[in-house]
């Protein structure tokens, strides 16, 4: 038999924002396709349409599109598998439902919410399956007449599969190997609802899988209890070697304690838990998102990409081509992934260093004209090469690098306290006189001439450049001297030395 060409899927339901783990997700099977020359599709789940919300499936492509996970086809990319949109695919799944009654492997269910709250009530740990389906109200216990004459009237009934219990169900898994259960355990789940005449996650997945020739199903962990129906299910059409395989992901877990990673571990410890800002049209309230916290997509992709899998090398800085070049599923933890956000931390500034200085300038732009600055590209360019090194975030240039732009009006108290020596005007109205005798205000001229005036005089090169810093910045930070006073320029350097020694 021909090997399958490789196609996974990213099937979100569009009830919210994307939550960072749904993103891993995403990345490993994008990683999984594109190592394989495979294809990725992009499914929308909204059979569920009470818990459908407006512009959740925009943030969700635009997510990708910040991160650079492309799709090949699906949801506004297009192809031949459509449509891809669950909600538009009834009829598709309708036919299969028919299928599964008419071979006797689905009955119709009439029990009410109350009728099954009070058996719940009667029997303890109640689940629908061949030992209570014989108690209810449903096509197995029915005349036939009564079924056909209840759904005439138009009273709503569900479809549930028909599980015969005493078989152990083998999951081949990629990470977990042979995983076991016996259908026992397994209750007859429903397939299909009257009241919408949409099927239930369980049916419209592996019916669309099935019908969109995905070869791999790589999910969350908390999706591992679902495949042993989905197996069966697959077994019922009798699809033969079209079942995919499995591979079912560790769960991101909190930072600190027990249990997955919620949008509350990032509201309590100060991270976000989306990739981009969310603005719920619900409640008005407005989430956080990695892009406009200001991390970069590479980062984010390369920190993701080792929660719950490593190359099996020290390496930890990988672009997305050596990613995919690596990644191997085989390698991925059985075990859940602590969600270190300080290493996240981390990944960003070591991108940032990374980042050419161009592609970084436009993002400090944009801060420094929400403070009313407004200066050629060129010289913000120059800033960054400067100061990118000290953080982790462009954002967190602002406090750092305000002092290029504007002059000190207030001098640090304890900063003047150690620096500003008895001697230090003196000192500085003798540099100004060297300054403005310079022809050349390049930083190696500077640097050769106050250098030797230095050691002619027998000054501490210390207190001198101390005490001029103090001038151009207004406190004891920043990098170096020349650095600083080459990008002022000689007039704004000598004006604020002016100012520093009028006010000292």
């Amino acid at each position: 038999m021909a090997e399958r060409k490789v196609r996974v899927r990213f099937a979100p339901s569009p009830t919210g924002p994307l939550h960072i783990g749904g993103v891993r997700t995403a990345l490993y099977n994008y990683l999984f396709a594109r190592q394989h020359g495979g294809e990725m599709v992009f499914r929308i789940e909204d059979t569920d349409s009470t818990r459908f919300v407006p512009g959740a499936e925009e943030y969700i492509i635009e997510s990708f599109r910040w991160l650079g996970i492309d799709f090949d086809e699906g949801v506004s990319f297009g192809g031949q598998h459509g449509p891809y949109r669950q909600s538009e695919r009834r009829e598709i799944y309708k036919k299969y439902v028919d299928q599964l009654l008419a071979e006797g492997k689905a009955y119709i269910a009439f029990d009410t919410p109350e009728e099954l709250a009070a058996k719940r009530e009667e029997i303890q740990n109640f689940q629908y399956d061949a030992q209570t389906r014989t108690m209810m109200r449903n096509s197995l216990t029915l005349p036939k007449e009564e079924v056909e004459r209840l759904i005439a009237e138009g009273h709503q009934y569900v479809v549930r599969f028909r599980i015969e219990p005493g078989e152990d169900v083998h999951v081949q898994d990629i990470i977990r190997g042979d995983v076991k259960i016996n259908s026992s355990i397994l209750d007859d789940k429903v397939l299909y609802k009257s009241a919408d005449q949409l099927p239930t996650y369980h049916l419209a997945n592996i019916v669309d899988d099935h019908l969109m020739e995905i070869s791999h199903v790589i999910r969350g962990e908390e999706w591992l209890p679902s495949a042993p129906l989905h197996v069966l299910l697959y077994r019922a059409f009798d699809w033969g070697d079209t079942m995919p395989q499995f591979a079912h992901l560790p769960l991101l877990l909190k930072p600190d304690g027990k249990g997955k990673l919620s949008k509350r571990d990032g509201d309590r410890l100060g991270f976000p838990v989306f990739p981009l800002e969310w603005h719920d049209p619900k409640t008005g309230d407005v989430s956080r998102g990695y892009r406009e916290d200001g991390y970069l997509p590479q980062a984010v992709v390369n920190f993701l990409a080792l929660l719950g899998w490593n190359p099996g090398t020290d390496q930890e800085l990988l672009t997305m081509q050596e990613l995919i070049n690596q990644f191997d599923l085989t390698k991925c933890s059985k075990s859940g992934a602590k969600f270190d956000y300080v290493k996240g931390t981390w990944f960003n500034h070591e991108y940032i260093l990374q980042t050419d200085d161009a592609l970084l300038a436009p993002q400090f732009d944009t801060i420094l004209r929400e403070n009313g600055i407004e200066v050629p590209m060129e010289r913000v360019q120059e800033v960054v090469r400067m100061m990118k090194g000290r953080v982790n975030f462009t954002k967190e240039l602002w406090p750092l690098c305000r002092f290029f732009f504007v002059a000190p009006t207030e001098y640090d108290e304890k900063t003047v306290k150690k620096r500003w020596k008895e001697y230090s005007p003196q000192q500085m109205q003798e540099l100004i006189g060297i300054l403005e005798a310079l022809p050349d205000f390049s930083q190696e001229a500077q640097e050769q001439a106050v250098n030797r005036w230095i050691e002619e005089k027998e000054y501490k090169l210390g207190d001198v450049m101390n005490a001029w810093r103090l001038t151009l910045v207004g406190e004891g930070k920043g990098p170096h001297m020349y650095e600083i006073s080459g990008f002022l320029g000689r007039e704004e350097t000598i004006k604020r030395m002016r100012a520093a020694l009028e006010r000292l």
